[in-house]
């Protein structure tokens, strides 16, 4: 009868080895995590960050909000086209640069994003746990440095 192998648990070795692999492994669970948990709102991921963005800050170029929320530029434009076909966003030219359009937020976009911010606690403290609040902080800090923020 043929031994059965324990299965070797080699991906700890293989992070504290190569942070960046971790990283990218970490990224990949919590990238999946958050589209899933921003679909239930009918929002994709990208859509939430600018919807979020816009409230916070105003009217924006979509260059603006590529640069800002770390979005590829072409991805971008389809963002802002499905927001606007939904209605949450509008673009009206730039003012101040008519090549250029200023991406707005609308009351249904505010409404729709108050709905989705109203989970995301409870979404953080469920893919976070595993985390005290001081390792979450500093964790975000760290992010924060690598990414030059």
């Amino acid at each position: 009868m043929p031994s059965k192998t324990a299965r070797p648990a080699y991906f700890p070795t293989l992070a504290a080895e190569r942070p960046d692999i971790a990283l990218c492994r970490a990224s990949a669970y919590l990238a999946r995590a958050a589209d899933a948990h921003a679909g239930l709102h009918g929002l994709g991921v990208g859509q939430h960050l600018v919807l979020k963005m816009l409230d916070a800050v105003g009217p924006c170029s979509q260059q603006v909000l590529a640069e800002e929320l770390r979005i590829d530029r072409s991805v971008m434009v389809n963002v802002c086209d499905d927001l606007e076909r939904s209605g949450f966003v509008r673009r009206d030219r730039n003012p101040d640069d008519r090549r250029s359009y200023a991406v707005t937020i609308t009351g249904e976009g505010r409404e729709r994003l108050a709905e989705a911010e109203r989970t995301v606690p409870s979404y953080l403290d469920e893919i976070l746990a595993p985390l005290t609040p001081d390792e979450r902080a500093r964790l975000a800090t760290l992010v924060g440095k690598l990414l030059e923020f």
